[in-house]
């Protein structure tokens, strides 16, 4: 997984989010791609090729988990983890999104789930 570049599109409506997995995630040497909203995250992944998605639950007025359906239509080998504040892990439907960071989140369990997923995208793309 050395040396191979990590594309990272974080959703979500928080910018003080966005810049620390941002800054955290460009020191270990991941490209971030930043959204504040739904239909921002939707242009994004029409035009990069991303890796990972790190996607908010709750992203303004709204439902993350809106986007995490419609990726595992349109892109089911894109991994996806969900941040969630919220206690109740069966509302943010673990069972679609291939982690759930609860918030506040370690810097070091960010930077290993974005890598584990990487990882994992890229075996599946190598064996298809």
């Amino acid at each position: 997984m050395a040396g191979i570049p990590i594309t990272v599109l974080v959703v979500d409506d928080d910018p003080s989010i966005r810049l620390l997995c941002r800054v955290n995630l460009e020191l270990d040497g991941c490209t971030v791609l930043e959204a504040g909203g739904l239909s921002e995250a939707r242009e994004l992944l029409s035009h990069a090729k991303v890796d990972v998605v790190l996607l908010d639950v709750h992203v303004g007025r709204d439902d993350g988990r809106e986007l995490l359906r419609e990726l595992r239509e349109s892109s089911p080998a894109t991994p996806v983890a969900l941040l969630t504040g919220s206690s109740e892990q069966e509302a943010v439907e673990p069972e679609r999104a291939d982690a759930v960071i609860s918030k506040p989140f370690r810097l070091d369990e960010l930077i290993s789930t974005v890598k584990d997923l990487a990882g994992r995208r890229r075996e599946i793309d190598s064996s298809g």
